[in-house]
């Protein structure tokens, strides 16, 4: 196995998670097989239990693993399909030590971060990059493997040391360092300053690991005096400088990387160019490409509950991304946080109240993704109303069917009642319940995790169509409560239809109003599937129906194209 590990220095949130993807999209472009590991310093086991303004949007994968959103990145940009081994955290591993001694594996020794964490971590690094993720049998040629945080950070000291040994026994043949830091511009004498990343080379040769390459962030393209001087401090060739500069889109990144022959010299390091071909990205240069010059958009109100932390919604955004330029359309996505459309804020916040209200007259559809917990909620009740009186577009994810349920519950049923059971354990009318998964593989027997089969009760929904299947969808899951299933009789008395359920049909999935232009609600996350080029039937069919473009794409029904 060929490894590639993309640390970073300076400052978080540099993009290595792009960087690291990007480098995957080259190699992979050559012809090579790629999979991805990412390492999270933090102490938790995985991403379930984090805030979404702490850490962003929790991914969840096929076999129901909650980790970390550079996970997504990796799925979108390489098209695999990662599992929960593929993300390593602190967490994971000492937990795994401790269990080991608690069993006596360790024969009595003294248990130490050396060896015994490292050996741990070296391990994990080695079994789990030989597991196929792409469809193929057999290994991948190439693990890309992201170490998060920054260099020096205290927390990421054991896989440091972890990866130096992986580094000296593997041989210099089957690894490569590329480290991601950041070159600023300070104050009016406009210079590229270089001291920053010579600062964070250093930190890491005193841990024993010399880069390779540089990934340089910078606003404008490195000068080259600027790349000398790297060079010459850094002790890395200048052809291994590569310069990651600010771009107008994120699929420009790959493109970077090949302009400057970034795979030649990887492929030099790994030994790998007597097996590699030249490139073929012509895919990519087209997106990205016709991304930048597209000048119309469509106005997507989403109305959340994290609107401040745009990365809560990562998956989402991507997934609308791909919607739009399958329509040849920019998406513009419109913030709406939900409580300021109660009516409690247009007392206590009227401004806040008046301009939220504006914004979702003007959209042209609406969107209501995922989320726990009450905050908003009268809110997104008043949004999925105005959706559904005035016609306008409707997708509800997850939570946003629930709240779809609620809402038709107590304006056309008349059930004042009518609430979740998240919200209100004894409402006179529970309309979605709490319905545990009942699985001992997962967190706390509670959450409906990963990839579930719904089965579609009809072939002329509107879902069957976007899917151009009509028989059943497999999406992923990550969800507690759900539709109650003693009132879907009564709800389907107002024109509601539940049109996908699981095998047991007590959980509905789906749920569509056939009488209303496009009002569809899911119970699973069909954004975690999206992909560059192949986007999410029912992110689709939101902006064709928004832009009324729906009813053609249906009756055409050409393989999915527009």
């Amino acid at each position: 196995m060929k490894y590639v590990l993309v640390t970073g220095g300076v400052v978080s949130g540099l993009g290595k998670g792009v960087t690291a993807s990007s480098i995957g999209v080259v190699l992979k472009a050559c012809g090579l097989r790629v999979t991805s590991i990412k390492i999270d310093p933090y102490l938790n086991t995985d991403a379930g239990t984090m805030s979404p303004f702490e850490h962003g949007e929790v991914f969840v994968l096929d076999d129901g693993g909650e980790v970390d959103l550079d996970l997504g990145n990796y799925e979108r940009f390489l098209d695999l399909r990662l599992t929960r081994d593929n993300n390593i955290t602190t967490g994971k591993i000492y937990q795994s030590v401790l269990e080991k001694e608690r069993k006596g594996d360790y024969l009595g020794k003294t248990v130490q971060v050396v060896p015994h964490i490292t050996d741990a971590i070296k391990d994990w690094i080695e079994s789990v990059s030989a597991i196929p993720v792409d469809g193929k049998e057999g290994p991948a040629d190439v693990c890309v493997i992201e170490l998060g945080g920054t260099v020096g950070d205290i927390e990421s000291m054991p896989f440091i040391e972890a990866l130096r040994q992986l580094f000296f026994s593997v041989g210099p043949d089957n690894f490569c360092l590329i480290h991601v830091s950041l070159v600023p511009v300070l104050g009016v004498v406009g210079e590229q300053k270089t001291k920053p990343t010579q600062h964070s080379v250093r930190e890491l040769r005193a841990l024993g690991l010399t880069p390779h390459f540089l990934a340089c962030r910078s606003a404008q393209p490195l000068l080259e005096n600027t790349k000398l001087k790297l060079s010459q401090f850094c002790h890395v060739p200048g052809a291994n400088i590569l310069n990651i500069h600010d771009v107008p889109n994120i699929w420009h990144v790959p493109l970077l990387l090949r302009n400057q022959n970034a795979h030649e010299a990887i492929l030099k390091q790994l030994a790998l160019l007597h097996v590699a071909r030249p490139p073929n990205l012509q895919e990519w240069t087209t997106r990205a490409e016709t991304f930048d010059n597209l000048t119309n958009s469509v106005k997507i109100a989403m109305v959340g509950k994290y609107v401040g932390l745009t990365d809560s919604y990562l998956s989402v955004i991507k997934a609308l991304l791909h919607a739009c330029i399958a329509c040849s359309l920019k998406p513009s996505i419109e913030w709406i946080a939900a409580s300021d459309l109660e009516d409690e804020s247009a007392k206590s916040t009227p401004e806040a109240h008046s301009k939220a209200w504006e914004t979702l007259r003007n959209s042209a559809c609406v969107l209501v993704p995922g989320g726990f917990g009450d905050r908003g909620v009268k809110g997104m009740i008043l949004a999925a109303k105005y959706a559904r009186e005035n016609k306008i577009p409707y997708l509800g994810i997850c939570f946003g069917m629930q709240i779809s349920v609620i809402e038709i519950s107590r304006s056309i049923l008349g059930w004042k009642g009518a609430n979740s059971t998240e919200f209100d354990e004894h409402a006179p009318n529970p309309v979605v319940i709490f319905m545990p998964e009942g699985s001992r593989t997962h967190m706390g027997n509670t959450m409906r995790l990963g990839s579930r089969r719904t089965l579609l009760q009809t072939p002329d929904c509107i879902t069957a169509k976007l899917y151009h299947n009509p028989e059943y969808v497999d999406e992923r899951h990550r969800h507690r409560y759900e539709v109650n299933p003693e009132v879907v009789g009564d709800l389907e008395k107002t024109g509601l239809k539940f049109v996908g359920k699981d095998e047991s049909g007590q959980r509905m999935e789906i749920l569509e109003l056939p009488s209303h232009p496009y009002y569809v609600g899911v119970q699973f996350h069909p954004e975690y599937k999206s992909r560059p080029g192949k986007p999410s039937a029912l992110f689709l069919g939101l902006i064709l129906a928004a832009t009324g473009q729906l009813e053609a794409y249906v009756k055409s029904n050409q393989n999915g194209s527009i």
